[in-house]
């Protein structure tokens, strides 16, 4: 029961902040309108990014969702969490499908492993949306407690000079990739370990770290640019 009443808790604090955020009738502002998956994880941060570089951001938690978005980010979060209750919420063949049929999907972190085809070192029985020819190797970097912040060169975004055109990479308990098919373009890799963290095939998009997590827009704009590309 007390678990419950804390979902409920959390659930309902993330109600408020989405509509602090986009108003209770959702964003206003023109442009593509881009879901991201409210199931777990950085929702609200996501959201605040997508609104930033002028796309129109929804929550997506019933399959019947996917119908009105242009394109959707798997945020960051628990991957296992994230797994489980699109089970629960009978989402993993919508997903499936949205995702072989050419939509726009951006994961980050835990959205990675969603949207790898092959994964190491799940948990029994994990299963992942699939989508991008790449075996991915979860919680790579370590524990909670190995978290850190690197700048990463990423190919297909505009370099800020203030950056020497570096990318400034949150990275918790973060998924590395370890290997990738031959569609698969690699857009960076962590420095000192030399390690795939930010890849694209096609009309998915995916990074080992957070970038909802900066105030650097520069990935979400990216995306909306690649969703504008596909309506």
């Amino acid at each position: 029961m007390g678990r419950l009443r804390g979902r409920r808790a959390r659930h309902a604090q993330m109600t408020r902040w989405w509509k602090v955020l986009v108003g209770p009738q959702g964003p206003q502002t023109a442009g593509p309108v881009v879901g991201v998956l409210g199931l777990q994880g950085d929702v609200v941060e996501h959201a605040r990014a997508l609104s930033a570089v002028g796309a129109r951001p929804v929550t997506v938690r019933r399959a019947e969702e996917l119908d009105g978005i242009d394109g959707l980010i798997i945020p960051g979060g628990e991957s296992t969490t994230m797994w489980k209750l699109a089970v629960i919420f009978d989402l993993m063949e919508p997903l499936r499908k949205r995702v072989g049929g050419g939509m726009c999907v951006f994961g980050s972190c835990a959205g990675m492993i969603m949207l790898a085809d092959r994964l190491l070192d799940g948990v029994a029985g994990q299963e992942t949306v699939g989508g991008i020819d790449m075996t991915v190797r979860r919680n790579a970097f370590g524990r909670q407690v190995d978290s850190f912040e690197a700048d990463i060169a990423l190919a297909g975004i505009a370099g800020a000079p203030e950056q020497g055109g570096l990318f400034r990479a949150v990275f918790i308990r973060a998924p590395w990739v370890e290997q990738t098919g031959g569609q698969v373009e690699i857009l960076g890799t962590e420095p000192a370990t030399g390690r795939i963290v930010a890849v694209r095939q096609g009309p998915l998009l995916a990074t080992s770290f957070h970038p909802e997590l900066t105030g650097d827009v520069r990935v979400h704009r990216l995306f909306a640019d690649m969703v504008r590309d596909r309506t």
